[in-house]
């Protein structure tokens, strides 16, 4: 029972690794079948050298798989471990609200000690972790902006709402091409919804 449950476990750790690790496990299966095929060649006409050559060859195929099967279960594992630590942290970050990434990695370790040893990838992921809720509040908050700014517009011309809307906002400067993409696509569906009113 023991052995099934680990070649279940095995067969979708294997299922769920990159394409490069499935195909770099095919190669020495192949060559250990032709090996075996050669041993059993050499042992039916009495080739001794052949058969301790091939013996060899057929032991390093066995030690190349064993490899790559420990590769494709660390590689398994990390990507587990990595999501969880997600999905940990920024359950986290969104709980306490705080903005210092060194106070939410060591409170994250406080509460979770076994990731201790795991102290700088916390910190690396936090910080990816802010920036992406940084750079959604942005958008959230330029979508809420525009909308207001395009119902207040009497002149339905782009360029003309974007002048005024970067007028009264310039901290959208940085970015001006999310604001032309954003405001075209909310004119275009605004004068959409104008037009089934009437």
């Amino acid at each position: 029972m023991p052995r099934s449950g680990r070649l279940r476990s095995f067969i979708k750790e294997y299922s769920e690794s990159p394409r490069a690790e499935k195909i770099s496990f095919i190669p020495p299966f192949i060559i250990l079948t032709i090996e075996i095929i050669l041993i059993a060649h050499a042992i039916g006409i009495g080739e001794s050298y052949v058969i301790m050559l091939t013996s060899i060859l057929v032991i390093v195929s066995a030690i190349e798989i064993i490899l790559v099967v420990g590769e494709i279960h660390d590689h398994y594992r990390k990507n587990n471990f990595d999501r969880e630590l997600i999905i940990r942290l920024d359950d986290f970050i969104i709980d306490k609200n705080k903005k210092n990434v060194q106070r939410i990695v060591e409170q994250f370790i406080d509460i979770h000690p076994s990731y201790g040893i795991h102290r700088n990838e916390i910190y690396r992921i936090a910080c990816q972790i802010m920036e992406t809720h940084k750079e959604e509040l942005w958008e959230r908050t330029l979508d809420a902006r525009l909308k207001i700014c395009i119902k207040k517009s009497k002149n339905q011309n782009l360029k003309g709402i974007i002048e005024n809307f970067v007028e009264k906002y310039p901290e959208y400067k940085k970015n001006p091409e999310k604001v032309y993409q954003l405001a075209a696509q909310m004119i275009e569906k605004y004068t959409k919804h104008q037009e089934k009113k009437k």
